[in-house]
C-alpha cells in the first residue's frame, strides 16, 4: 500500500499543554516517557518552560483536513543554549562576531533531557517532510540563524540526512543488557579486576547508607522533598540554578509516578542522597542526581548500580545514565554515539559549521573507539 495520507495544514501552537493529550500521545507513542504529554506540559505548567526561562514552547503540529493530528515537532524558541547539553556556544560567538544575531532560534528537543529519541513524531513520509520543511519556513520567515533536533534516534537520522541539515555526533554511556539473569551474571562478564572493585564500592556504599527504591505510590510527598533538595545542589553547582521548578517535582509525582524510579540513599533515617530515574518501555533513563553528604561511591551505587539491578530486574534492555561521564565506563557502562541536526541558512555560516563538524567527527569516531577498547568487560 502506498504511503499516502490526506492533505496536511500546518500550524504553530501556543504549548504542548494546548495540544489535546490523547492526540499529542498517539503521534508520540508510549516508548518514550520525555516525549509524553504529561512530561512536556508539566514543563510549562510548572514554569520551568515558558516565559522568562528562554524556552518558548511553540510545538509544530501538522493536522489532517478533518482536524485530526497527523504528527507534531516538539520545538522551543530558543534565548540561549543553556539545558540542551550539545554545547553550540562557540557557534553563536561566531555567528555574532561575523555581525548576525544567533538568538532566538529553533529547538526540536526534549527541555533539560539529553536522551536520544524520535524528534519528529510521525510515521507517515509525507507528514515526515512537510514538519521538517515546516521547521526549515519558520526559521527563514522568521529570520532567525538556525534549528538545531537535538539527540535524535538513529531510526530518525536519515529524515533529517536527507533534507540537507548538517550532521553532529556526540558520545554517551549506557549499560545494555544482554538478558543477565542477575548482577552477579553481569559482574561474571566483566574483567576479574574490575569485578572485584565494583564489589568493593557496591559494599563501601551501602556499609554507609540505607537505600530505598521507589516507584508509584511508594513515593510520598517527603521523598519529593528531599530529592528537590538534591536537585537544587547538583543545579547550582553545574548550571547556576536548577532548570526546572519544585512544582515541577510535584506535577511529576501526581502524573507520572507509575513511570519514575526514585532511589534514595538514608542514614539513621535522614536522606543524605537520592537519584531520580524515568522508566521507558524498554530503557530506565538516569536523570538526576543529588546529595547533601558526600559520601564515598554513594553516587556509583544510586545511579550506576541500582540501576542496573532495576534494569535487569525488569527485563529493559539498557540503561541511558545521561550526558558525559567516562567514570561511567569502568562501571558497566558502553560508549554510543549520540546524534543532533542542524539547519543553517546563511551559506556561509553552514560552510564554517560543515568543516568544523567535520574535523569534529574524527575526534569523535576516534574517542568512541579507545572507549570501546577500555569497556571492563573480559576481552574472550
Amino acid at each position: 500500500m502506498a504511503d499516502v495520507d490526506p492533505p496536511l495544514a500546518v500550524r504553530v501552537a501556543a504549548g504542548v499543554d494546548a495540544v489535546d493529550q490523547v492526540a499529542w500521545d498517539h503521534v508520540a507513542g508510549p516508548a518514550d516517557p520525555f516525549l509524553s504529554h504529561a512530561f512536556l506540559s508539566l514543563l510549562e505548567q510548572s514554569g520551568s518552560v515558558g516565559e522568562g526561562t528562554g524556552w518558548q514552547p511553540v510545538p509544530i503540529l501538522a493536522e489532517r483536513t478533518d482536524g485530526t493530528l497527523a504528527g507534531a515537532l516538539p520545538a522551543y524558541l530558543k534565548w540561549h543554549s543553556q539545558g540542551e547539553y550539545v554545547f553550540d556556544h562557540s557557534w553563536a560567538e561566531a555567528f555574532e562576531n561575523a555581525g548576525g544575531q544567533y538568538y532566538p532560534k529553533l529547538q526540536i528537543a526534549v527541555p533539560f533531557s539529553p536522551v536520544p529519541g524520535r524528534r519528529v513524531l510521525a510515521a507517515n513520509s509525507d507528514t515526515v517532510r512537510a514538519l521538517i520543511k515546516a521547521a526549515e519556513t519558520l526559521v527563514r520567515q522568521n529570520a532567525l540563524s538556525s534549528a538545531h533536533a537535538t539527540f535524535v534516534c538513529d531510526a530518525q537520522l536519515d529524515l533529517f540526512r536527507s533534507a540537507g541539515w548538517l550532521i553532529r555526533e556526540g558520545v554517551q554511556f549506557h549499560f545494555h543488557n544482554p538478558g543477565y539473569a542477575d548482577f552477579d551474571a553481569f559482574l561474571a562478564a566483566l574483567a576479574a579486576r574490575k569485578r572485584k572493585a565494583i564489589r568493593k564500592e557496591r559494599e563501601a556504599a551501602n556499609a554507609l547508607v540505607e537505600v530505598e527504591m521507589l516507584t508509584g505510590d511508594a513515593i510520598k510527598a517527603e521523598h519529593w522533598d528531599a530529592m528537590w533538595v538534591f536537585y537544587q545542589d547538583t543545579g547550582a553547582r553545574k548550571w547556576g540554578q536548577p532548570y526546572l521548578t519544585r512544582a515541577a517535582f510535584d506535577l511529576i509525582g501526581e502524573h507520572m509516578a507509575d513511570r519514575v524510579l526514585l532511589v534514595l540513599a538514608s542514614r539513621s533515617g535522614v536522606p543524605v542522597a537520592g537519584a531520580l530515574n524515568f522508566i521507558g518501555t524498554d530503557t530506565l533513563y538516569g536523570r538526576y542526581w543529588g546529595c547533601s553528604e558526600d559520601l564515598p561511591f554513594v553516587h556509583f551505587e544510586l545511579c550506576y548500580y541500582r540501576a542496573i539491578d532495576f534494569a535487569i530486574e525488569r527485563g529493559l534492555a539498557r540503561v541511558e545514565a545521561g550526558a558525559q561521564g567516562a567514570h561511567k565506563l569502568a562501571r558497566g557502562y558502553g560508549p554510543v554515539p549520540t546524534w543532533s541536526a542542524h539547519y543553517l541558512p546563511d551559506a556561509g555560516f553552514r560552510k564554517a559549521v560543515a568543516d568544523f563538524l567535520e574535523r569534529e567527527t574524527r575526534s569523535i569516531n576516534r574517542e568512541i573507539g579507545w572507549l570501546t577498547e577500555a569497556t571492563p568487560f573480559r576481552k574472550d
